[in-house]
């Protein structure tokens, strides 16, 4: 597949999924509340987590209806994060996705109860009266509540808050990072693979191509803070290293950090070459935007 045939699959896709969220995201919720949800969750960000729902549904041979609910609910989990995450008592931060945070836009109050409406509706739209089979909506739930929980987002957030001003080893920063990061966007290649009938060794090799994925997104975000301007991000630049967080390039300096993104990039292509499945080129390419891209 060439730039441009993927470019127009990322378009499309992108396409249908925002319209999609925005007919399931209410405008109609009480007091505001609506407007502040979709304030978070629409028209904005790289949809990455979506598109790799999407890219590995695709490969797999499964259901796209089932896909597109599972894309529009791992976005809305990771938007709730985000609303929760830049508040005051958290990483107290003023701009996100290159306009001001939803506590800044609306009030801390209502973006607490946004980011918990946005949470719920998420199980909600994987949970539709008809259109998936109950033991897929079990699946999909199971997968994207344990990736949201203690062991996955929730846990690694913890353990962030925990560790500023500390000195932390690579082992323990990988922790940390596999829980906040990689665990929700590992979950969204493994929410796409459950929508189809994916082998033993597509399901695994998809796991560890999602592990490594998820890694190195994060490896990429701790080099871009130092290395790009809060215009480029799209939030506020340096905040990790104002903040005296420990990162990959705190940890490894600059350089090393750069060499780890492209082992992780190369880990995780040869994790899809193990999938057995015939045709992994969105997933590949997908890869290959997350270590270049500049925000």
């Amino acid at each position: 597949m060439n730039a441009q045939d993927f470019d127009r699959w990322v378009q499309a896709s992108l396409n249908a999924f925002e319209a999609a969220l925005d007919d399931l995201v209410p405008a109609g919720a009480p007091a505001g509340l609506g407007e502040a949800m979709r304030y978070a969750v629409l028209g904005g960000g790289k949809r990455l987590r979506p598109l790799l729902v999407l890219a590995s549904c695709a490969a797999v041979g499964g259901d796209s209806f089932a896909a597109m609910r599972a894309a529009c609910s791992v976005e809305l989990i990771h938007a709730y994060s985000l609303v929760h995450d830049d508040m005051p008592c958290m990483d107290d931060d003023v701009m996100r996705r290159g306009k001001p945070t939803t506590h800044v836009a609306f009030g801390e109050a209502q973006a607490m109860l946004a980011g918990d409406a946005m949470q719920a509706l998420a199980f909600e739209v994987l949970t539709p009266d008809t259109g998936i089979a109950p033991a897929l909506q079990a699946r999909l739930c199971s997968l994207l509540a344990r990736s949201a929980g203690h062991d996955g987002m929730a846990g690694g957030q913890a353990i962030d808050l925990a560790s500023i001003g500390k000195q932390l080893d690579e082992v323990t920063l990988r922790d940390m990072h596999r829980r906040k990061t990689g665990v929700l966007l590992q979950a969204s290649v493994m929410m796409g693979a459950a929508c189809g009938p994916a082998s033993t060794q597509a399901t695994q090799a998809l796991a560890d191509y999602g592990a490594a994925l998820g890694l190195a997104f994060q490896v990429v975000d701790d080099i871009l803070d130092v290395t790009q301007d809060s215009t480029v991000l799209g939030k506020t630049a340096g905040k990790d290293q104002d903040a005296n967080k420990p990162t990959y390039v705190s940890v490894l300096g600059l350089e090393a950090a750069r060499a780890l993104a492209q082992q992780l990039r190369a880990e995780a292509k040869a994790a899809l070459a193990a999938t057995g499945l015939a045709d992994v080129s969105h997933l590949s390419l997908l890869a290959d935007s997350v270590v270049e891209r500049d925000n």
